[in-house]
């Protein structure tokens, strides 16, 4: 197992270690429910030095960027930030990504951690153009600050004006003491806050001054599971779980990073043109329990008649709302938000109701 260069930091702070896509990676410290709603109200830190990160640089780079990514980077401008995917050749995804447009010539692409070797052996598979492609996620580490109050935090440790960074916007500046730290107004937990790239000799110094400097703001370190709790009340994907080489992403609801523009020849661009022509046959769905349970990956979705209709993807009881809530494909004809499902849990049906994502939303609560 390969550790982060925060690990001595986790095991002072008490974490429970779990293996992760090749890493000892923090699951909990106080517990999920505690970190989840200390990120919701407060401040809180992710080590997500796991991700991958993939420079695309050279006079070709535009043109293999466009060609293997499903959004359009004509539409970005420096110091703009694109949630995007890679379709493959068979109609479902590669994985789903970030890319950071410094200029037309140089990209950062951040990666998904179980998928690294597999991104980038597909990046080069496709790289007809001859562009330069670097894996640098061994060099790199990157923590996540989020919370409504991370802004606060974070604004004392650099002379950069955050609040000048828009959303999906980044730029490379000073921070903690730090050259060329990139700082971007991103998140995965919708409660806001930015995400710190950085070099690996950088990563100790940076952390013990952001927890320093946080004291006053109820900063806490959170683990892989209230990550994944926040991002599911947010209704925002998980690959391996909600998407994966298999899902379209038309089916996953990812239609609007899917665009059929001009000048934007993506793999698979006909077959999933095609495809939203004819309609999809099944669709992710957002889904709360009426009764008390937790709903977890595989579990049967079934109609009033018992008959399984699809499947769950991701499940979990929300912090916030005190239900359990979930995401799963099903057939088209029965995925009208606010229609009733069932949910198969140790040989019992427990009714559910569809809506409309995200479960939570922080600025209205």
């Amino acid at each position: 197992m390969r550790k982060t260069a925060f690990y001595e930091y986790h095991l002072e702070m008490g974490a429970k270690m779990v293996p992760f896509a090749g890493f000892e990676m923090p699951v909990e410290y106080t517990g999920i429910k505690q970190e989840h709603i200390n990120v919701r109200n407060n401040v809180g830190v992710f080590d997500v030095s796991h991700m991958g990160e993939i420079w695309v640089k050279g006079p070709a780079s535009f043109d293999l960027v466009q060609k293997i990514t499903s959004n359009d980077i004509q539409k970005l401008s420096p110091g703009g930030i694109q949630y995007t995917c890679f379709p493959n050749d068979s109609g479902g995804i590669v994985d789903d990504l970030l890319v950071y447009y410094y200029d037309r010539e140089k990209y950062l692409l951040v990666v998904n951690a179980s998928n690294i070797d597999k991104d980038y052996e597909w990046i080069m598979k496709q790289n007809q153009e001859g562009a330069i492609v670097e894996n640098a996620s061994d060099r790199m580490a990157q923590l996540a600050i989020q919370g409504p109050r991370a802004v606060e935090l974070l604004q004392k440790l650099s002379p950069v004006d955050l609040s000048s960074i828009p959303y999906y916007h980044f730029l490379s500046g000073e921070f903690a003491g730090a050259r060329e730290v990139i700082i971007s107004n991103t998140g995965y937990t919708g409660s806001g806050g930015f995400e710190l790239y950085m070099y690996n000799e950088d990563a100790a110094s940076i952390w013990e001054k952001i927890f320093e400097a946080g004291k006053e703001f109820g900063i806490e370190p959170a683990g892989l599971a209230a990550r994944d709790t926040l991002r599911l009340e947010m209704g925002f994907c998980l690959y391996g779980n909600d998407i994966n080489d298999t899902t379209s992403p038309l089916e996953a609801g990812l239609g609007w990073i899917t665009k059929f523009t001009e000048g934007n020849a993506f793999i698979n661009r006909k077959a999933l043109e095609e495809q939203k022509a004819a309609g999809i046959k099944k669709r992710l769905v957002g889904f709360e329990l009426k009764e008390r349970g937790i709903p977890r990956q595989h579990y049967p979705i079934l109609d009033a008649g018992g008959n399984q209709i699809g499947e769950v993807t991701s499940g979990t009881m929300s912090p916030m709302l005190g239900k359990g809530i979930g995401m799963g494909y099903i057939q088209k004809e029965y995925a009208s938000n606010g229609g009733e499902i069932f949910i198969g849990i140790r040989n019992k049906r427990l009714a559910a109701q569809l809506v409309r994502l995200p479960f939570y939303s922080p600025k209205n609560n």
